[in-house]
């Protein structure tokens, strides 16, 4: 990967050629390098495998530039444009990328500027981990058979499994699977402008797993995570979770349809705030009025014990940064506190259209100008390709680490407040119906989820027979209770970090997928 003082001293060499270009008014130029190592994780007990797969990586840097190109006649407005230019950060490379955004410049009249200093200063400095910079194929594979090992100690200490098969060396003969993979992301980026020329330097690292253990012959499936910002943070208990959830779900129940009391785990609560709510609070949803708490600013939209954060300055947690892609600080914004409405995650070019935005009041219920420190732009990341902030892609609206306070002191005491209902560990495919404002959602029930009775976990509910259909206002209200302790979980393409708990919903309605019966 290029070195940071490469990719540092093209970042200025490309505005040294860009102030030479006369129909330049205002320039951003951003340079990056990101690599990603992954080992896959394949062991099957019962077919012949490796356990896991040869280590593999991919590339890439280049860079980007948005310009801001002169009026050419007397009415017309500024055009602005982006392009980019891969493996090629010379001059020639700016070359190209600057023919690129002149060629594709459009007029914008909600552009006001590229990103200006927001008055906040950088908090993180120097906190990426070198080991994750400087790791070998011996480490990475060695964090990956930390998570196997784990999950086949599980299996192989079970005594449900051996009461399955009479024998503990017969438990091959279950189908007993683990994989998934360990990914580690290497990003190092630098950004300036002719507004703002200081260079801006940032290097960051995380490793992450998502780990899927099942027992094949019982039709169960359990599932586990982790993301750390550093080597020293990372352990193979992905792999424990993982197998542990699948043999609790043996022997697995459906369920009828109707409304339940519902607990949801840290992957269903991850799976919903990253598909559902994220989206649903950020400027650029209310500029495009398709949130569903349009006109809501400072009202209660959620349960008073619902409490909803970004914060990407905090040293440790695995979604931090130093700067944005913007070149701005990273920070904590309050999104929802004890229930209302207080803060959106945004960009530059988000905060300073939704404040010139003449229908801004209506959209928000406020005037965005009186809760300016609500859409402070903390969050305009260039993420793309399921990890890195890349090259060629203009800032967008992200998360970084999403933490939801909780005061329940554990899972046991949530378990034992519902008493009666449904645990559901484990979402897939959780999405908005009818559009996101409308705020119906959908998500198919797909492991790790359990019936409650008399405040204990009782019987395994049998993945992939329900999914929940309801409303995302209507999970909101009827929050009853949150965990204080929350895991680092992640989603498969998204960069976002949750630090999610566990959530007691007073009622959510559950549909049954219907059975496959095989006619003859």
């Amino acid at each position: 990967m290029l070195p940071q003082t490469t990719i540092a001293r093209a970042t200025k060499d490309a505005l040294d050629y860009i102030r030479s270009q006369e129909d330049v008014e205002d320039a951003e130029v951003f340079v990056s390098a990101n690599r990603t190592l992954l080992t896959h994780l394949n062991y099957t007990s019962h077919i012949p495998c490796n356990g896991l797969e040869e280590p593999k990586s991919t590339e890439n840097f280049g860079i980007g530039i948005q310009a801001v190109f002169k009026a050419t006649a007397e009415k017309e407005l500024h055009r602005v444009g982006f392009g980019s230019e891969p493996s090629d950060i010379s001059v020639e490379g700016v070359k190209t990328a600057l023919g690129k955004a002149r060629t594709g410049a459009v007029e914008d009249p909600e552009f006001r500027s590229l990103p200006r200093p927001t008055g906040e200063r950088r908090q993180l400095h120097r906190y990426s981990d070198p080991r994750l910079i400087d790791i070998d194929d011996t480490s990475l594979i060695g964090a990956g058979w930390s998570v196997v090992d784990g999950a086949l100690r599980i299996f192989q200490s079970s005594k449900d499994l051996c009461d399955l098969t009479g024998d503990p060396d017969a438990l091959r003969q279950l189908g007993l699977i683990v994989s998934g993979d360990i990914t580690i992301l290497q990003e190092r980026m630098a950004i300036s402008s002719l507004a703002l020329p200081e260079i801006q330097s940032d290097e960051s690292t995380i490793i992450m797993s998502f780990i899927t253990a099942m027992v094949e012959r019982e039709g169960a499936k359990g599932s586990g995570y982790s993301a750390a910002a550093s080597l020293r943070d990372f352990n193979g208990d992905a792999g424990t979770q993982a197998a542990t959830s699948a043999v609790g779900t043996i022997d697995g129940v459906r369920v009828a349809d109707g409304e339940y009391r519902v607990i949801l785990g840290q992957q269903a609560v991850m799976d919903i705030l990253v598909n559902l709510i994220l989206p649903s609070l950020s400027s650029e949803a209310f500029y495009m009025a398709s949130s569903p708490f349009m006109g809501k600013w400072g009202q209660q939209i959620s349960s008073p014990k619902f409490n909803l954060i970004d914060d990407g300055a905090t040293a440790g947690l695995a979604g931090s940064k130093g700067i944005t892609c913007e070149g701005l600080a990273t920070g904590r914004t309050q999104l929802i506190k004890q229930g209302q409405l207080v803060g959106l995650l945004s960009n530059y070019y988000g905060t300073q259209r939704l404040i010139h935005d003449p229908h801004a009041k209506e959209k928000l219920g406020t005037n965005p100008k009186q809760v300016a420190d609500g859409i402070v732009p903390r969050n305009g990341f260039r993420y793309a390709r399921g990890g890195g902030r890349h090259f060629d892609s203009p800032a967008s609206i992200h998360a970084t680490n999403v933490i939801v306070p909780g005061d329940v002191p554990s899972r046991e005491e949530l378990i034992k407040n519902v008493r009666d209902g449904l645990y559901i560990g484990r979402i897939w495919y959780t999405y908005p119906v009818n559009g996101l404002r409308s705020g119906d959602f959908t998500c198919t029930v797909v492991g790790d989820s359990y019936i409650i009775q008399d405040g204990k976990l009782a019987k395994p509910i049998r993945p992939n027979t329900i999914r929940i259909n309801d409303n995302i206002r209507n999970l909101l209200a009827g929050i009853a209770g949150v965990t204080k302790d929350s895991r680092p979980t992640i989603v498969w393409a998204a960069d976002e970090i949750v630090y999610a708990p566990e959530i007691a919903v007073d009622q959510l309605r559950v549909q049954a997928i219907a059975e496959y019966m095989e006619t003859i």
